[in-house]
């Protein structure tokens, strides 16, 4: 048995760039002492959850994997069902609307951040941490509604009722790019290195897939080359 975390956070990891910086940034405003990983079956899942003990190891969190494997037998798209093929775009048109909507509904898993987030709220309710650390962006919330301001403001309110500790969700890079979080991951000195953005179980990142290539768009634009993380295509 775990021992009480009052005052204490959560964060969600996935070991990608997003819940690296915020934990980064976050841990010790926030005292993050346990960080949660799920594996719901996805193609990266090793990969993910090898990245985030990395990370966790890092920062000093306790590691905890969590198997969904429940969600995998409900999930039809691209990023679990290896029939499936993932989607690929130009690294020129990750802007387009038209294009990134129907890629996110390719790798879409259903209801999954607000699994996570009320998994992570049940661990709070029963050891008194008083936040959820969860690594939302701007960037993506354009097509996946589960990153955005507006789902993190309803969550925190089904918490309030859901809960006896109620704790708060709360998402540092909410407001931020990729280009903004990777300037903010430099100044802060986070190890970009330990991180995991790829939708594939390749050894390597493989440089093709939208979350891939959203990282490296950002590396380039910021640092001018991609040479802190491994690109199977470059």
């Amino acid at each position: 048995m775990m021992k009480n975390r009052k005052n204490n956070s959560i964060i969600l990891l996935s070991g990608g760039l997003d819940s690296l910086v915020s934990l980064g940034i976050s841990r010790d405003v926030h005292n993050i002492t346990l960080a949660l990983t799920f594996d719901y079956g996805q193609r990266t899942a090793k990969k993910e959850i090898e990245a985030s003990k990395n990370i966790a190891e890092y920062y000093s969190v306790d590691h905890k994997v969590i198997q969904l494997q429940w969600l995998r037998e409900i999930t039809a798209t691209s990023l679990v069902d290896r029939s499936e093929n993932l989607p690929a775009l130009d690294i020129t048109r990750l802007d387009d609307p038209e294009l990134t909507e129907d890629s996110a509904k390719r790798v879409w898993v259903p209801n999954r951040n607000g699994i996570f987030l009320n998994t992570a709220a049940g661990f709070a309710d029963s050891m008194e941490f008083t936040h959820i650390i969860f690594g939302a962006n701007k960037e993506e919330a354009a097509t996946f509604p589960d990153n955005s301001e507006t789902f993190i403001e309803k969550i925190n309110a089904a918490f309030e009722y859901s809960t006896l500790v109620k704790p708060k969700v709360l998402a540092p890079l909410a407001k931020f790019t990729k280009k903004e979080t990777v300037k903010l991951a430099i100044e802060r000195d986070i190890p970009l290195s330990l991180l995991r953005s790829c939708y594939t179980d390749e050894e390597i990142h493989c440089g093709k897939c939208e979350s891939c290539l959203r990282l490296k768009r950002a590396l380039q634009e910021v640092t001018g080359n991609t040479g802190l993380i491994g690109f199977k295509s470059q």
